[in-house]
């Protein structure tokens, strides 16, 4: 399978694709007609969904019609997103079909397994960082970064933190008194249009981040701070001591901490190889 901006090439076949809502949103018909070889695609849905009333009744839900590229311009096309596309999938009884059907309940099983030992999750984890080229310390800050921020937003949910936007404004809030920049800004520096900015950042950003996310934990506990402007006090404190940090040791480096870099287009290895050689060079 590969991927382009508006395009999945699957098997020598291109399936649409278009963002909504910060995910990217395919054309129903398209996956339809790779899964089923079908002529009439349209026609097909119908009789799909007359077979599985329990897909009907939840439609609007999963399909949303969305603007598309077409050889005669921009039309609206019914479009599916990732988690919808798989609960279709399991409606279309094609030969086709069935190696993510097996894939689907593979991957079902696993995470019952994790639920059970929630260390099979971090190891499968572990194990998807390490196969995108990123090194095992890496892996283990980041891995330790996730504890952190947990640790974090566990404390605000119990202070009266409800709302994606709290969570959102309050780790903005430490993210630019640490860096200087909120995390939009920064996946913009970063030129990242998808994807998880903590993913694109090196070592001491990592470090950084966590710094500021413990020492806002610790100042909300020893503060016992509660409701969004006292919290929003400790995350601005938290993220001036990380911020602080980040300065002395961006005067100590004579470079700035803050990277445009991100993994993305270039693997963390391969990275760590350039600051090497750079060292050597010096």
């Amino acid at each position: 399978m590969v991927l382009h901006n508006a395009l999945v090439v699957f098997q020598g076949k291109n399936i649409r694709r278009t963002r909504y809502k910060d995910e990217w949103w395919f054309v129903l018909e398209d996956i339809i007609c790779i899964l089923t070889d079908s002529k009439d695609p349209k026609q097909y849905i119908q009789k799909m969904k007359q077979r599985d009333k329990l897909l009907a009744q939840g439609w609007v839900q999963i399909v949303h019609t969305l603007p598309i590229d077409t050889s005669g311009g921009k039309q609206g096309l019914n479009c599916v997103s990732t988690k919808g596309a798989f609960r279709i999938l399991q409606s279309i009884p094609s030969s086709k079909a069935e190696p993510f059907k097996r894939w689907l309940a593979k991957v079902g099983y696993e995470r019952v397994q994790e639920i059970e030992n929630p260390e099979l999750a971090q190891k499968r984890m572990k194990q998807i960082y390490k196969s995108k080229g990123y090194s095992n310390e890496w892996i283990e800050k980041r891995v330790r970064g996730i504890g952190i921020r947990d640790e974090l937003t566990d404390e605000w949910n119990q202070r009266g933190i409800k709302t994606k936007k709290e969570y959102a404004m309050l780790t903005a809030t430490i993210s630019k008194a640490t860096f200087g920049l909120t995390p939009i800004q920064y996946k913009e520096f970063k030129k990242l249009k998808q994807g998880n900015l903590r993913d694109h950042m090196d070592d001491i950003e990592l470090v950084l981040t966590m710094l500021g996310e413990a020492t806002t934990t610790r100042f909300t506990r020893d503060r016992d701070s509660k409701r969004f402007l006292k919290l929003r006090k400790d995350s601005k404190d938290g993220g001036k001591v990380a911020g602080s940090t980040r300065r002395d040791i961006e005067k100590r480096l004579g470079d700035s901490v803050v990277s445009p870099k991100n993994y993305l287009e270039t693997p963390e290895k391969l990275t760590r190889i350039e600051k090497k050689n750079k060292l050597k060079s010096q």
